[in-house]
Parts: structure tokens; C-alpha cells; sequence
């Protein structure tokens, strides 16, 4: 059977590759150096990101930083309060019992930081709020933890939407 399909891999130049002298266009010189890039801390998304501890000497995050980050947590709604900025997220459920397992989900999520979000449930909703009270205002930390509970699944707690033919 292999020597019907003949070699899988690369195949030779034509003649007409060759004397284009196309693998100087598309590969590089032979002088190339080629690099395996690590990704940086910045490049991570933030829910691959680890919680660090937030010293009481720093400073709340600022609202323009903050807004820069907000747009890597969808979902959520960043709010500006007396107490300082917040992040606040919404889930409309079926029913209690699934705001119950909602809850238990987001506490498994964040237990490994030790940075929990205000977490209010209702007859079929679930809120959670994420903010430094320490630091009166929003920390880096606060967008790891959201980042971590957006990728929590939620679509077994959602109500189901009839389709009708």
C-alpha cells in the first residue's frame, strides 16, 4: 500500500521553482535565525493569569486602566460607586436551585486565588461583584477573578428558549 501512495512530507522544487529562486521569497535565507517566542505575563489572557497578593500601600487600579482591561472580561459592567470602581456580572437563570449551583461553581473558581466576589442570589438570578475593599477601588486581581468566572459553564443553568416551526 506505501508504495502506491508514494512519500507524505515535502515534494521537490520544479525546475521553474528552482530558478525563481522562490525559497529566498517564502523561507528566508539560509542565514535566518529563527526564534521560539515564550509568551509574556501581557499576552496571557487574564483567567491563565495567577493572583498575586494585594499589598494595603497600593493604589486602586485607574478608571482609564481599568477600562482598558474591562474590554477582556465580557459580560460584565464596570461601575463607578462612592466606594470606588466595581465589577459587577448578571446571570438570569432557571431557577433557584440553579443559582444555588451557580454559586458553588464561581466558589470553586476562585477558591485557588483567595480573592472572592460579593455574590447575591435571588428567586432566579445570581449578581456577583468584584472590587479591593482594601484598596477601595479595583485591583489586577479583581479582572483574573472575572476572567476565571467567565469561563465557568452556565449554559445547563440558563433557561432553555423554545423554538417554535
Amino acid at each position: 500500500m506505501g508504495d502506491q501512495l508514494g512519500e507524505f512530507g515535502a515534494r521537490d522544487p520544479f525546475p521553474a521553482e528552482i530558478e525563481s529562486a522562490f525559497a529566498e521569497k517564502v523561507l528566508g535565507n539560509v542565514d535566518t535565525e529563527h526564534k521560539i517566542l515564550i509568551p509574556t505575563v501581557s499576552a496571557l489572557s487574564l483567567s491563565q493569569q495567577e493572583c498575586t497578593p494585594i499589598s494595603p500601600l497600593q493604589d486602586p487600579m485607574s478608571k482609564d486602566d481599568a477600562q482598558k482591561l474591562f474590554k477582556k472580561v465580557l459580560g460584565w459592567r464596570l461601575l463607578d460607586e462612592e466606594v470606588g470602581l466595581k465589577l459587577q456580572c448578571l446571570w438570569k437563570l432557571r431557577d433557584f436551585k440553579c443559582g444555588v449551583e451557580l454559586v458553588n461553581r464561581i466558589y470553586k473558581v476562585t477558591e485557588s486565588c483567595g480573592h472572592f466576589p460579593d455574590v447575591h442570589l435571588e428567586q432566579n438570578q445570581v449578581r456577583a461583584e468584584l472590587w479591593t475593599e482594601s484598596l477601595g477601588g479595583l485591583s489586577m486581581t479583581d479582572f483574573i477573578v472575572a476572567a476565571k468566572i467567565d469561563e465557568i459553564k452556565t449554559s445547563d443553568l440558563v433557561p432553555r428558549k423554545r423554538v417554535w416551526a
